[in-house]
């Protein structure tokens, strides 16, 4: 079964916001896959995510209360097929810390938008909740192409 992991700077707004999505999107196709989130920096270890990405996941009928940060690892290039990052500087560490052997594919979340391509989803941390918003825009239609891709359309 194909596994994704998304990584953000703290794994408290972008990442859990991603891993939800795919996870709608392997359920909306009946899958149940590996899907989680990481972060890059070690400032919210153990953390719920932002009370702001909680409150657009569940206007979005999804709960994100149960998800807690952690740091991407080693472990994690062999235990994923796609390691999505959020932003440039998230695939600059990921290629830095991805070990010679790994079968991960590295890549940026808006890549899997073809007019997207190249671009980062904003971090929304330090902006108004509106911010959020975005980011689930952004996170859900990469998701849903990225999904289209690999797991092939829906039913």
């Amino acid at each position: 079964m194909t596994s994704f992991l998304f990584v953000c700077t703290g794994n408290i707004c972008r990442s859990p916001l991603a891993e939800l999505a795919m996870r709608r999107e392997a359920s909306l196709r009946g899958l149940t896959l590996d899907i989680d989130s990481a972060a890059t920096g070690r400032w919210n270890l153990g953390e719920a995510p932002d009370p702001r990405a909680r409150v657009v996941a569940s206007r979005q009928g999804l709960d994100a209360s149960p998800l807690r940060a952690r740091l991407v690892t080693k472990e994690d290039f062999d235990r994923f097929d796609h390691i999505i990052a959020m932003d440039h500087s998230h695939l600059a560490i990921l290629r830095q810390m991805r070990p010679h052997q790994s079968k991960a594919r590295l890549s940026l979340m808006l890549d899997h938008i073809p007019a997207r391509a190249g671009q980062d989803v904003i971090d929304p941390y330090y902006g108004p909740d509106e911010g959020f918003i975005t980011t689930w825009e952004d996170v859900e239609a990469a998701c849903a192409a990225l999904a289209r891709t690999v797991l092939g359309p829906r039913p």
